[in-house]
């Protein structure tokens, strides 16, 4: 029985000793994962504009970002794809769906010496390109593929 006790109070002093240091602002771990993120350019309705709200400027064609996604989506409420990017440096990976109503889907900071590969499900409201833009070496390269969408996934 006092086994116990001891074991629930030093729980209950663990878990006092960590509510007591979020509150005082000691400990931020959501800030400390998130980061910096382009809000603006999740907010915008246009590619055009999330592109330049993202600050990608004048992306070059490029076939060195390999996109495996279907060629035709069942449900567009997932739809799988995978993004390897073979560019030097790769630094950051955005993707965008041209016709959702807000068409960032996604943006992919990598560290230091990460792989450039990305594994994720999207949403997709209708049948559109897919875009993933890739900033590496201070440039911005882009990869475009068509995807069709048999039932949408964004409310329709």
């Amino acid at each position: 029985m006092n086994r116990l006790r001891r074991r629930l109070l030093r729980a209950g002093l663990a878990a006092g000793t960590l509510a007591a240091s979020l509150a005082a602002g000691l400990l931020r771990p959501l800030q400390a994962l998130a980061g910096e993120w382009p809000k603006a350019a999740f907010d915008a309705t246009d590619v055009g504009d999330a592109m330049k709200d993202a600050g990608i400027v004048d992306p070059a064609a490029t076939e060195d970002i390999l996109i495996k996604a279907p060629e035709i989506a069942e449900n567009g409420a997932q739809v799988p794809i995978e993004i390897l990017s073979n560019l030097p440096d790769t630094r950051v990976i955005y993707i965008f769906v041209d016709k959702n109503l807000q068409p960032m889907a996604g943006s992919f900071a990598l560290m230091n010496g990460a792989e450039p590969f990305v594994s994720t499900r999207i949403k997709m409201g209708e049948t559109s390109s897919l875009r993933v833009v890739v900033q590496a070496g201070g440039k911005y390269f882009m990869a475009t593929r068509e995807i069709k969408v048999t039932i949408g996934g964004c409310g329709t």
